[in-house]
């Protein structure tokens, strides 16, 4: 099938790259030149493992293409996706649509032939809704079709999560879109992938209420931890102890200093809002956000524990500045909180990230980055792990003690064993670990 995917960022990139793989005809539009013609030298805007070598496949194929253009793009496609930006608005904290309904204007004046509208953004209830009144104010009924397709990709792992996914959630309204996305999705169907078709409005509440529930789940265990601390318990074993439950399951529960992204932060926030406009308040999800807002600075403060309460004067170095591992992503990334609590609280912050220091040099002006680990602790007092970057898993710690003018190691991602840390000479804090 012919598919136009508008917006050529994280979730469009990855999703058009992957239905070209698919054997669909794909181009992937975007309104940045410069972009679109680093895409077309198989320059990649972000970094995800296996990306650039599945679009230059794609590419040299003949079924994947780049454009600025969207109304040459779209005008003869059966399924234009909108996976454009939906970020938090300024003041009020409700997801900012005017992408979305800026794309379906364009969308509206453009197609030639029947087509299904789909959009994968994250967008609030009703937005489907919206999209069909711009689209039939240029358009019959019977030109078009709006669908809702929520998109469930972990940075670091999108790529597999597309063509292995757990679900494929698709909200319809007509027999005709629900054929149209089963021949898109087809190539799943060997893989048996559960399709699960619903409502428009009800796809776009999975997705909210999906990442609030995954949010909750490490906000969660984040208090546990806490707990741990003050009552001598280990949240490692307390997190495997209640995971082995069925009903509740391992994944999302390991303590740590907060979540961030592009997803939970907005997401829950939205999510509420939404709630607050509907006089139905989540108020689970209310504490959710207060608690991992408190969190992150609170793991500078425990860090300044860890110097013995006095950090004014002392060189501290963060390993690890993305939200997670294997992306370059830094939205919500909650060592900005901790480097900026260490930095009030009078230290010299330097740090080292495997791929997130480009973007963080221009967040985070007050923390000098460095060229490597080893690098990083030089003459610092005390060395914070805030991701858990593979790079850091197997570190030479008495290299990196030795590096060091103090011997604290803050472990904000429990990646190392308490003795295996106490054989090196240093002084290890972790979280949730008596």
């Amino acid at each position: 099938m012919k598919i136009a995917m508008i917006g050529s960022g994280y979730v469009g990139l990855v999703s058009g790259a992957c239905f070209a793989d698919f054997g669909h005809q794909v181009v992937c539009v975007d309104k940045d030149a410069g972009k679109i013609e680093r895409l077309n030298q198989n320059i990649m805007p972000i970094y995800e493992p296996g990306l650039a070598d599945l679009v230059k496949s794609n590419v040299d194929n003949g079924r994947l293409s780049f454009s600025t253009d969207l109304p040459e793009s779209v005008k003869d496609c059966d399924a234009v996706f909108i996976a454009v930006g939906t970020p938090s608005r300024r003041g009020d904290g409700h997801a900012d649509l005017s992408y979305v309904y800026a794309a379906s204007e364009e969308i509206a004046a453009s197609i030639t032939r029947p087509t299904v509208v789909v959009t994968k953004s994250t967008v609030p209830v009703g937005t489907g809704d919206e999209v069909e009144m711009i689209l039939s104010k240029k358009l019959d009924p019977s030109q078009f079709a709006v669908v809702s397709n929520p998109e469930f990709l972990r940075e670091g792992a999108a790529i597999g999560d597309f063509k292995r996914p757990d679900r494929i959630v698709i909200g319809v309204e007509t027999d005709w879109a629900k054929d149209v996305m089963s021949e898109i999705y087809r190539p799943l169907f060997l893989n048996e992938s559960p399709i699960l078709f619903t409502g428009r409005r009800t796809a776009e509440l999975i997705k909210y209420a999906a990442n609030a529930f995954l949010a909750t789940k490490i906000t969660f265990i984040n208090e546990i931890a806490d707990l741990c601390e003050k009552v001598g318990a280990n949240v490692q074993e307390v997190s495997r102890g209640i995971g082995l439950d069925n009903r509740i399951g391992s994944k999302f529960l390991h303590a740590g200093p907060g979540y961030g992204g592009s997803c939970f932060p907005k997401d829950t926030l939205a999510l509420l809002k939404t709630a607050q406009d509907h006089e139905s308040p989540v108020r689970i999800v209310e504490a959710v956000v207060q608690v991992n807002d408190q969190r992150k600075r609170a793991m500078g403060r425990k860090v300044v524990h860890a110097l013995g309460g006095e950090a004014r004067g002392k060189k501290i170095a963060l390993l690890g500045l993305t939200f997670k591992p294997n992306t370059d992503d830094m939205r919500d990334a909650p060592a900005i909180a901790i480097a900026q609590t260490l930095v009030d609280a009078g230290a010299e912050v330097c740090a080292y990230d495997p791929e997130g220091m480009e973007i963080a040099a221009e967040l985070m002006p007050n923390v000098e980055m460095m060229s490597d680990s080893y690098s990083a602790a030089e003459n610092a007092d005390a060395v914070v792990i805030v991701t858990e970057w593979d790079a850091f898993r197997a570190l030479d710690l008495e290299k990196l003690g030795n590096a060091m003018s103090g011997n604290v190691l803050v472990d904000l991602r429990n990646i190392y064993h308490p003795a295996d840390v106490a054989k090196s000479g240093l002084t290890y804090t972790s979280v949730g670990r008596s």
